[in-house]
């Protein structure tokens, strides 16, 4: 008799966030720079964001928000089986980030390694650890989104000052033995318009030299023009398909955690969605865009303050460099 295997659904066990004690608020950047506060907050809709301390590394912001994860989740590090962490600012270019954070947490000889997405990092890291679940490779994955973009902006970026700021969000993954877990997602890739956000140099292709140094070809580079429309048109299109994946109506879903990068890109989403902002979960106006960390941290901070509740809905979605961009259905 041939038996069907029960694939069973990968649920969020957990949730923890961290951010840096650093505030940068809008008048510290209009001290630097030839703008103004008022204007930062009606362009972008951010009023400070956090820095890392100089010596603080993702690593420890990433291992900072896991442990808040594993303790949410009831577990302890020598449960888990691997961990999968998102990021673009590691602690150097080699090794993984992802050993760094799992030396710093205890969790010795367990499977660790990064995956570089930019801010659609966390969201990969999502769907690779659903695999592993659903096959039984492992039972309690880790997954971490963490960045530093704050060191990799060049000192005269304004741009860069406004948009950014560091942390981590972290999620602790298991099977789920009811109906709660991922529902579906949606995770792509157009390498055609990789040059629309950057770091030129450090790579194969670009070895830095003294030159390239003082050129600072190690310096993030950004088409803010053409990311927003790349952004709010793949965004809404993909976000819609993950609802539909997930064979729900938008008047099922509860709520929307967008890649908290511009309060206009999110107002956009709102309205192509059809779904009210006041059901989105934003902390931009706090922490500014933390790439691979945004999505996370707004999770935690939407199950910690009880807006999440178990049962709950939630469309998580993001772009970045690459581009990549993705979108997930999930009931708490």
């Amino acid at each position: 008799m041939h038996l069907e295997r029960v694939v069973p659904r990968t649920r969020i066990l957990g949730t923890g966030s961290y951010l840096p004690a650093q505030v940068v608020t809008n008048l510290d950047i209009e001290e630097r720079f030839e703008t103004s506060a008022s204007w930062i907050e009606a362009h972008t809709g951010i009023l400070r964001r956090r820095i890392a301390a100089e010596g603080e590394t993702t690593s420890e912001l990433a291992a900072a928000a896991a442990r808040r994860a594993i303790e949410a989740a009831g577990l302890s590090v020598a449960d888990l089986d691997l961990i999968i962490l998102a990021t673009s600012t590691g602690d150097s270019p080699l090794p993984a980030c992802a050993v760094h954070l799992q030396q710093k947490l205890g969790a010795d000889l367990i499977p660790a390694f990064d995956v570089n997405a930019s801010s659609t990092g966390f969201l990969y890291g999502l769907s690779i650890a659903d695999q592993f679940i659903a096959a039984g490779t492992y039972k309690t994955v880790l997954v971490v989104g963490a960045d530093s973009p704050s060191r990799i902006l060049r000192p005269a970026d304004r741009t860069g000052a406004i948009l950014f700021g560091d942390g981590a969000g972290a999620v602790v993954l298991g099977p789920s033995h009811d109906d709660r877990g991922i529902l579906s997602c949606r995770i792509h890739a157009d390498g055609s318009l990789a040059d629309l956000m950057k770091v030129p140099g450090g790579g194969s292709a670009e070895p830095m030299t003294v030159e390239a140094l003082e050129q600072g070809r190690h310096y993030l580079k950004i088409d803010g023009r053409g990311l927003f429309g790349v952004t709010v048109k793949h965004l809404t299109s993909y976000s819609m398909q993950a609802l539909k994946a997930a064979r729900l109506t938008s008047a099922e879903l509860n709520w929307v955690i967008p890649l908290q990068a511009n309060m206009k890109i999110v107002t956009t989403i709102s309205e192509r969605l059809g779904f009210p902002l006041s059901r989105f979960i934003l902390n931009l106006k706090d922490c500014g865009n933390t790439m691979a960390a945004s999505v996370p941290i707004a999770l935690d901070e939407g199950m910690r303050d009880g807006r999440v509740q178990a049962g709950h809905t939630v469309l998580m979605c993001a772009l970045g460099a690459g581009v990549t961009w993705g979108a997930m259905m999930v009931r708490m």
